[in-house]
């Protein structure tokens, strides 16, 4: 049941993904995601039916354009392959439980905010602002049809002490994080905090060391200078997803190893 599930869901983050490109170009761009649909960037033909199936398209057009033979870019279909592994691990981890529309999601604007920030060095409140509310409510399912009433209090704390931990480092350092990082850190708070204070502690600290580390590899490759900014949202979410998969298992190590 496990391995059809993951499979079903990595099928549909295969579709999840294609979107996301929609997304990742349009919405920093203001655009809708809806309308036009999907053309070439290059001679902005419509795409066809058959030339938009995640992945396979791409292989079959040898990576271009049907109409004008320019390159589509490699990144389409790792987007969509790679949306639609995430979707198959998190049906994986889950399960068949009222959760898993819930992390469905957070692994999809994951995919996006942190292509996004990597791209223009931001993190949309088209994105991050509606995902308070979808998130609550998604994860008002489990806790009305499970009576998981408890979680979803600690959920909605977290999120309060990880919004207000990374505001008052934005504005202590100005400069030194953004407050769409800000907005961000409560939305981490909330899935986070769904699964305990250990996931919330973990996931706030790998991203700090994510972050310094991917900083430090930078400057040590003269990519970057001490004064650089870079982006600090994908670093968040990778902690963030560290600590879902295994922020229990990490936490308790720690406190072994402190021999608590």
């Amino acid at each position: 049941m496990t391995a059809l599930l993951a499979a079903e869901c990595g099928v549909l983050g295969l579709l999840i993904g294609s979107f996301l490109n929609v997304v990742v170009w349009r919405v920093p761009r203001g655009e809708s995601v809806v309308s036009p649909g999907s053309h070439c960037p290059s001679c902005g033909d419509p795409v066809r039916p058959r030339d938009n199936i995640p992945v396979l398209s791409w292989l079959l057009l040898r990576g271009r354009c049907r109409s004008c033979a320019q390159p589509i870019s490699v990144r389409y279909p790792l987007v969509e392959a790679g949306t639609g592994a995430l979707f198959a691990l998190t049906a994986a981890w889950a399960g068949l439980d009222w959760t898993l529309p819930a992390f469905l999601y957070l692994a999809a604007i994951t995919v996006a905010l942190a292509l996004i920030d990597l791209d223009v060095r931001r993190l949309p409140n088209a994105i991050v602002l509606p995902s308070y509310p979808v998130a609550l409510l998604l994860l008002l399912l489990p806790a009305a049809l499970d009576g998981r009433w408890d979680d979803l209090l600690r959920a909605v704390l977290a999120a309060v002490v990880l919004y207000a931990l990374f505001f008052a480092l934005a504005v202590a350092k100005p400069g030194g994080m953004g407050f769409g990082d800000v907005k961000l850190a409560g939305v981490v708070g909330l899935y986070l905090g769904w699964l305990g204070w250990p996931q919330v502690a973990v996931g706030a600290f790998l991203g700090f060391v994510l972050g310094g580390v991917a900083g430090g590899v930078m400057i040590a490759a003269r990519r970057a200078t001490r004064r650089s900014a870079l982006p600090y949202g994908p670093f968040m979410l990778l902690g963030a997803a560290l600590a879902v998969g295994a922020g229990g298992s990490l936490f308790d190590g720690y406190l072994s190893l402190l021999g608590a």
